[in-house]
């Protein structure tokens, strides 16, 4: 092992990461556009070692496990449930706008039934890492739409609970038997683990709650870690798993990790974020760029409309509804996670490629849109005014009329 070339290759990425930061900071957008385009172009530079590619790798997985911890710490339990029963409809109109899109695109470029259904996995999923990083960014976190931008990746989340383990079962073939084990086995997993986090949360949180931060920091990353690795060891996302452990914290424990957190989750997610752009090689990108910005244009509008009525049915006005759809926007993690069990089984050379050009244009559009509803907003207004004046006049003429009679 070659210690001082890992440092040195380590130290170039953080410090392109570090510069990017600032540049972000000083165009007042949230970095992970910048991110993205920083791991391609350290991809085409040069090419890291396999320790250090290693770290990076491991370090990304580590990244999308804290975001989507953090993500839970701003869920209580009773949120969560009430939630879930109030936005159901969304996340229907959800799943049939989004899912929908990437189905049919991969029947039309000739895929497998089964790799068509990868890529409407890849359109549906909103990249919950980087919704999180976005809210917390531009500092939205307490805003009147965040709960249904929230809802929206839980219901997606506890969707891929169901829909990983099916896919993997169906990509690993095998008996009815072996396969109906497989998927109950995940299932029952999960369910366990959902149920214990909304029942016995408050007293994780007394058992973890120490005085030393240093200790309470250790026990809470190791926690996530362990139930992230047992999660996935069971066919469960590990994200999901960490996201079980943020909404099982609560109180005064809760407020106190995602203090002590969030160093290591901005370190890690900036590791998440560039690890996707080095993973995208350019020569695969002229085949799959028209196709990957025809979808990401489609699923970025179909993104907005659940936002938009998903904010509106909390009474939430025009620029809250655009912020809404546009941090629904970006796909990221479970997107690509979805694309690689498609490459693994190589049922379409053209899915990894299309789902990495894809995820990067929308996380490219998402976080931009979000950055300027202030300048969207009025020219939704105005379309909306004339709307909003037919439906008067419409309304006067019936109450005339009736007058008349």
């Amino acid at each position: 092992m070659d210690l001082g070339r890992i440092f040195l290759e380590l130290g170039a990425v953080i410090l392109a990461l570090a510069f990017v930061g600032r540049a972000a900071g000083r165009i007042g957008i949230t970095p992970i556009p910048l991110y993205l385009i920083a791991g391609l172009a350290l991809g085409t530079l040069f090419h890291l070692g396999s320790e250090a590619e290693e770290f990076v790798h491991v370090g990304a997985e580590i990244g999308a496990v804290l975001l989507l911890f953090a993500l839970g710490l701003e869920y209580t339990s009773d949120e969560l449930r009430s939630n879930l029963k109030t936005n159901a409809p969304i996340g229907v109109m959800d799943l049939a706008l989004n899912f929908t899109p990437g189905v049919l695109a991969g029947f039309m470029l000739g895929f497998p039934p089964l790799a068509a259904i990868l890529l409407g996995g890849v359109t549906y999923l909103t990249s919950s890492g980087i919704a999180s990083k976005v809210l917390s960014d531009l500092g939205r976190l307490g805003n009147r739409e965040t709960p249904i931008v929230l809802a929206v990746c839980v219901l997606e989340d506890i969707a891929m609970a169901v829909y990983l383990p099916v896919i993997a079962a169906l990509l690993v073939g095998g008996t009815l038997l072996a396969i109906g084990v497989s998927l109950g086995v995940a299932l029952l997993a999960f369910g366990a683990a959902f149920a214990s986090a909304l029942r016995f949360g408050p007293a994780l949180s007394r058992v973890i709650d120490v005085t030393s931060s240093e200790a309470l920091l250790l026990s809470v990353f190791g926690l996530v870690l362990v139930v992230a690795g047992l999660a996935d060891v069971l066919n469960v996302s590990a994200a999901i798993g960490a996201f079980l452990v943020g909404i099982a914290l609560s109180g005064e424990v809760a407020h106190r990790a995602r203090l002590l957190i969030e160093p290591l989750r901005d370190l890690f997610a900036a590791i998440f974020f560039v690890f996707f752009g080095l993973q995208l090689d350019l020569t695969t990108v002229p085949g799959v760029l028209l196709p990957a910005i025809l979808l990401a244009l489609l699923t970025t509008a179909t993104k907005m409309i659940v936002g938009w009525f998903g904010a509106a049915r909390l009474g939430v006005r025009t620029r809250g509804r655009l912020r809404a759809g546009a941090t629904l926007v970006p796909r990221g993690e479970f997107s690509i996670l979805i694309a690689g069990l498609g490459v693994t089984a190589g049922l379409a050379p053209q899915l990894g490629p299309l789902a990495a050009v894809y995820v990067l244009l929308t996380a490219l559009i998402g976080p931009i849109l979000a950055r300027f509803d202030e300048q969207l907003a009025p020219l939704v207004q105005r379309f909306e005014r004339p709307k909003a004046a037919v439906k008067e006049n419409v309304g006067r003429g019936r109450s005339e009329n009736k007058g008349a009679d």
